[in-house]
């Protein structure tokens, strides 16, 4: 069933793929014509790998389109000017790459408004489930580390047996990409690697100062980005926060760009140490922009959000300061230290 489900799923990609083969073989193309094919079947493979891939990360996402896209297209003129007899022009891959790219923008600008249209943007590995749930599980939102792990070593010996859930911004700018990582993010890794190997559960929310962190899921039991973050069993929902106010349009706009194939290209291409100084600088910028949106919690878009938590207790971090509003609650700042912990379906301070 979930085989001929998945086959279900990519069948549009399928038909729209093979029309297009059938319509290039029927009739001249020209470049307006190769742009609005590829266009329409870049948006529909963006959409398939959205629903049917919750594990990818925007940027996977949009690059598997985009190359699936561009090999379908070099195979198609390829294919053409076989059997025209002509010489095969890199001109038309270039109107090809155009319609690719501006496939992949429509599908994630059409998702910007809303907080439904954007779980296509969010993804999870790993499990949404701890094997003991009566631990305590140490909640940890926004510490903004810098060189030292304030509180985490103190918090760690204070409490060995519990589990933990980290809810975004651990550091002030955290890009996993080879060079850009420091000596502060690579002890945190293996402190989560030793908590691990003792038993205890550890998952990481992110927020949005973490950047293209999916080459460390495998060491978390939980990693995930955007919305729909929880622990089903338990009745507890999370996300990082910054996506709850849907108001600001800026934010929902920077957090796309910045998470997209584009940058991360961009970033692989720099020299490391370049790429570091740009990302600090690109956050430092970040943090004073929009301050209309961030003088006032949000609490008509809070509450709506955690409305869809669906009676589940709703948690965030993001917005550096305890808010609660029935079962939902947006988590203190962390940055000394000051930790909590969900114990028996109850949010307290971590003494």
């Amino acid at each position: 069933q979930g085989i001929m489900r998945r086959i279900l799923s990519w069948l549009p990609t399928l038909i729209f793929g093979a029309a297009l083969l059938w319509f290039s073989h029927s009739r001249p193309w020209n470049e307006v014509m190769r742009v609005g094919a590829f266009l329409g079947l870049t948006l529909i493979l963006e959409v398939t790998l959205a629903r049917d891939r919750p594990d990818l990360p925007l940027y996977r996402r949009h690059l598997l389109a985009l190359l699936a896209a561009c090999a379908f297209g070099a195979l198609v003129e390829g294919m053409l000017s076989y059997s025209r007899g002509y010489l095969f022009d890199f001109g038309n891959e270039a109107a090809i790459l155009s319609g690719a790219g501006l496939g992949l923008a429509v599908a994630s600008l059409s998702r910007l408004q809303g907080r439904r249209r954007w779980m296509a943007h969010s993804w999870r590995r790993g499990a949404m489930k701890r094997p003991d749930a009566s631990r305590d599980l140490i909640l940890v939102a926004d510490p903004h580390w810098s060189a030292d792990l304030v509180g985490l070593d103190a918090a760690t010996s204070a409490h060995p047996d519990a589990d933990w859930l980290f809810l975004g911004d651990c550091f002030d700018v955290w890009v996993g990409l080879p060079g850009m990582e420091t000596e502060a993010q690579a002890r945190f890794l293996a402190w989560v690697r030793a908590r691990r190997q003792a038993g205890r559960w550890v998952g990481l929310w992110m927020g949005n100062r973490e950047y293209f962190l999916d080459r460390h899921a495998a060491e978390f039991d939980l990693m995930g980005e955007g919305l729909g973050g929880g622990l089903p069993e338990e009745r507890l929902a999370f996300e990082h926060g910054d996506l709850i106010n849907t108001a600001d349009w800026r934010y929902r706009l920077w957090n796309l760009i910045s998470r997209s194939g584009v940058l991360w290209t961009f970033f692989r291409l720099l020299p490391s140490g370049t790429a570091a100084r740009l990302a600090a600088s690109l956050e430092a910028k970040l943090h004073t922009t929009n301050r209309s949106y961030k003088l006032a919690f949000p609490r008509e878009a809070f509450l709506a959000a955690a409305k869809e938590a669906g009676g589940r207790v709703f948690l965030t971090g993001h917005f550096h300061t305890d808010e609660r509003e029935g079962k939902a609650r947006a988590l203190p700042w962390a940055f000394e230290g000051q930790f909590q912990v969900w114990r028996m379906g109850q949010v307290e301070s971590l003494s």
